[in-house]
C-alpha cells in the first residue's frame, strides 16, 4: 500500500481558522481512505503560503526524500504554498516523482496552463545547466587525460576476489553532488560524462554503503 502524507494549513493563529484546519484534515483522511492509502504522517501548519521556511514544509519534505512516503494530500495547492514559494515546491516534488491528490481536483493535482509553462521553463533551464555542468566536466577530463592522468590507477579494491566487477567511481563527487540537492539519476548522468559506466541504482546503492559506512565510523 503506498503511504501519503496529509497537509494542512491555515494563514493564521485566529480560533476562526481551527474549524477550517480541522474540516481540512477530516476530509483529507477520507479521502486517503477513499484512495487506499496507508497515511504516513498528518502535518498542520499556521503560517502564511508565501513563506518558505516552515517546519511543516521541512518534515515533509525530508519524509519524501527519504522516500517514507510517495503521495501528498492537499486541500489544493494553495494549502502547500503561494506565489514563488508554491512553484518551488511543486518542482522539488515534481523532481522526486511525489503524486499530488487534492480534494478540489478528487484525485491528482491538474496544474493551470500558466503553473505548467513555468514549470516546464523551470526544467528546460536545469536541463541545460547539467548538459553544460557535464560539458565542463568532459572538457576537465580530457585535459587531465592529455596531461598523462590515468583514471584506471585510481581505482580500489583490484585486489577483491574475482566475480561480478565492482564498479569504481569517486564517491566523494557523489557526495558532493547530493549535498548540492541533485538527483541520484543526475548523478549518475555526471559520472557517464566522466567516463564511469554506472546506473541510477548503483549510485544510490554506494551512496547508502558510504553513509553507513560513515555513521558506523563516527560511533566507533
Amino acid at each position: 500500500m503506498r503511504r501519503a502524507i496529509i497537509y494542512c494549513r491555515v494563514s493564521t493563529e485566529k480560533e476562526t481558522q481551527e474549524t477550517s484546519i480541522k474540516r481540512q484534515r477530516e476530509e483529507l483522511e477520507r479521502f486517503a481512505k477513499q484512495q487506499r492509502l496507508e497515511i504516513y504522517r498528518i502535518i498542520e501548519e499556521r503560517q502564511s503560503g508565501f513563506d518558505m521556511e516552515r517546519e511543516g514544509i521541512f518534515e515533509m519534505l525530508e519524509a519524501f526524500q527519504n522516500q517514507q512516503a510517495d503521495v501528498l494530500l492537499v486541500q489544493d495547492e494553495t494549502r502547500l504554498g503561494r506565489g514563488n514559494t508554491k512553484i518551488a515546491l511543486l518542482h522539488q516534488l515534481s523532481k522526486w516523482d511525489i503524486d499530488i491528490y487534492t480534494l478540489s481536483h478528487n484525485g491528482e493535482l491538474q496544474l493551470s496552463e500558466g503553473d505548467s509553462m513555468v514549470l516546464q521553463i523551470i526544467s528546460i533551464v536545469e536541463e541545460y545547466q547539467r548538459k553544460l555542468h557535464n560539458a565542463k566536466i568532459k572538457r576537465g577530463m580530457r585535459k587531465a587525460v592529455q596531461n598523462g592522468f590515468d583514471p584506471a590507477r585510481n581505482l580500489s579494491n583490484q585486489d577483491q576476489a574475482r566475480g561480478r566487477e565492482r564498479k569504481e567511481f569517486p564517491i566523494q563527487e557523489v557526495v558532493r553532488l547530493k549535498e548540492n540537492h541533485l538527483t541520484f539519476r543526475e548523478i549518475a548522468s555526471v559520472l557517464q560524462g566522466m567516463g564511469y559506466d554506472v546506473s541510477k541504482a548503483t549510485v544510490h546503492r554506494r551512496y547508502q554503503e558510504f553513509q553507513s559506512l560513515e555513521k558506523k565510523g563516527y560511533q566507533d
